[in-house]
């Protein structure tokens, strides 16, 4: 669950691609007047990252957004909500969509001094790639020649008794270093989203001090290539980040130290920045919605924006009580989503009613039909499962705002199909992931979706493709991965949105996944804030910040 980045769904792929190569960013490659001289220093608010900060290992917001900070990629995707254009990349030229000679800018620096080549982006997605890495995001780049000989998947998953066959090989036949600024990728079909991808976080390079150590003992004193540096780290208290004096790119900082604040209670973190404690809080509580207090408490310091993010209850579809189709339907159909958003939310979110959020280029608005409330067919198809025995434990993470709606759709469950349904708080974000990844779930959780690129490509590949790197509750179709297959080596962005839906229509009959509500978000920053933006999926774009 990360990033999102939106761009025009309606460009074919000839314009869509002249867009991410023309380097059309604002401001100069020096990055102009940035201020980068001033001093100044903010607290934000944050989480406990999942895992060390490696980029290719991490698919969760917490850690998310500190690796955006610290990293910068081949393309970057304007606040506006704009077409990505170039970052690090001087041009990314192709003439077929399957082969890309992508040329970096020069003599630009990592934070332990050392220059970004090509070579650092080749081993990078080698790396990551390559199965015994163990690395999240090893899907991603699924698409290069060569994938299939890298990464073997592990049969029952990290803690089975069976091990993943060695692979083939350790590098990817597709990528190849022509020089220092240049480097080769070659996919395995034409694939018009490639380029659109390069922005989100598995693709960023890494510095030749990674390949000399553990990547957890380098993950928690991460060295990246962004706009900030990395200080500190203390476990559940503070991440310490400050600026970096050799960035050269356009994105330069205009204050000098960020700590992000490590809480456990988003109310903690709202009286902070009531307080004058807290300089940015991402999410006010949900407490705080309610008569929009939240506005009457921060006046002109409330922001209100709308981000492709969609919350979600997921089933571990490899325990055997969730494996039939018609059981996870009349669960999802006993849902009063409108309830939900009016009463927990107050308006302030969304009624999910399709599988990829509405703000995504290639979204079908409308296409979740298990998404539709319906107590009656809910009740046969209960029936027709053979009913629910036992308790039905629906988990989330206690240390964000989802006790109340956890609780609403719990009791929803309980009166609509008479099933034991309880909602179940985890302390901690970090334990609540580890739980899911190790695949430990005992009952439903709650998930989201922040997408971490725009394309609806984003909403399927990841999450309902067999092995997908957020696929979590382990969903297999093998007409779902054909489908969206022939969507990611379709030559056009209309074709493969078209490809995409056919295959939203079956994940839509079998329900993997529960879609509850589209996110909005509601911000607070401090007075001593003079100017900011937020990104396109509402995270703090530090380098906007002037105080």
């Amino acid at each position: 669950m990360r990033v999102s980045k939106r761009a025009s769904g309606a460009l074919a792929v000839g314009a869509a691609f002249a867009l991410v190569a023309s380097g059309c960013s604002s401001g100069d490659s020096n990055g102009g007047d940035a201020g980068a001289s001033k001093d100044g220093a903010i607290v934000i608010d944050g989480g406990q990252p999942e895992n060390p900060l490696v980029p290719a290992n991490t698919t969760e917001t917490q850690g998310g957004k500190v690796v955006d900070w610290l990293w910068t990629g081949l393309v970057e995707y304007p606040n506006n909500g704009g077409a990505p254009q170039n970052a690090l990349a001087e041009s990314i030229d192709t003439t077929d969509s399957k082969v890309f000679k992508i040329k970096i800018k020069q003599n630009t620096k990592f934070h332990d001094g050392t220059t970004v080549k090509a070579e650092n982006f080749v081993k990078a997605w080698n790396w990551a790639a390559y199965g015994p890495s163990g690395a999240q995001n090893a899907s991603f780049f699924s698409d290069i020649q060569g994938f299939s000989d890298v990464y073997t998947e592990d049969p029952d998953g990290p803690d089975g008794p069976k091990k993943a066959p060695e692979p083939k090989a350790k590098e990817m036949s597709g990528l190849k270093v022509v020089d220092d600024w240049n480097f080769e990728v070659t996919l395995n079909a034409p694939t018009s989203v490639f380029p659109t991808k390069l922005g989100y976080s598995a693709f960023m390079p890494l510095p030749d001090v990674f390949f000399t150590q553990k990547p957890e003992e380098f993950g928690k004193k991460p060295v990246g290539n962004g706009p900030v540096k990395f200080v500190s780290w203390q476990d559940d208290v503070e991440i310490k980040l400050t600026r970096f004096d050799d960035y050269n790119l356009r994105d330069k900082m205009k204050i000098k130290d960020v700590t992000v604040k490590l809480y456990q209670d988003d109310t903690a973190a709202y009286n902070d920045l009531l307080a004058g404690n807290l300089d940015f809080q991402q999410q006010v509580p949900v407490s705080s919605l309610a008569g929009d207090k939240w506005k009457t408490d921060l006046g002109d310091r409330a922001i209100q924006t709308t981000i492709p993010s969609t919350g979600i209850i997921a089933f571990p579809l490899y325990d055997p009580r969730f494996q039939n189709k018609d059981l996870r339907r009349a669960i999802s159909m006993s849902i009063d989503r409108k309830a939900i958003t009016d009463k927990i939310f107050f308006g302030n979110r969304k009624p999910a009613d399709s599988w990829a959020n509405p703000l995504t280029p290639g979204a079908e608005p409308g296409n979740c039909t298990a998404c539709q409330f319906n107590v009656d067919e809910a009740k046969k198809l209960l029936t027709q499962a053979g009913g629910f025995k036992g308790k039905l434990t629906l988990s989330y993470n206690a240390d964000a705002s989802h006790k109340e709606w956890m609780e609403a759709v719990a009791q929803q469950i309980k009166t609509n199909l008479g099933i034991d349904a309880v909602a179940v708080g985890v302390p901690t974000f970090a334990v609540f992931r580890a739980n899911i990844n190790a695949y430990k779930m005992t009952g439903a959780y709650r998930a989201g979706w922040q997408q971490d690129y725009p394309d609806v490509e984003n909403w399927i590949n990841p999450l309902y493709v067999t092995g997908g790197s957020s696929n979590d509750g382990k969903y297999s179709n093998p007409q779902v991965d054909a489908l969206a297959k022939e969507a990611s080596a379709a030559p056009s962005l209309d074709e493969a949105h078209k490809k995409f839906g056919e295959a939203v229509k079956i994940i839509d009959q079998d329900v993997p996944t529960m879609p509850i509500y589209f996110s909005g978000e509601q911000s607070g920053r401090s007075e001593k804030i003079k100017k900011m933006e937020l990104t396109n999926v509402g995270e703090l774009d530090i380098t906007s910040v002037e105080l």
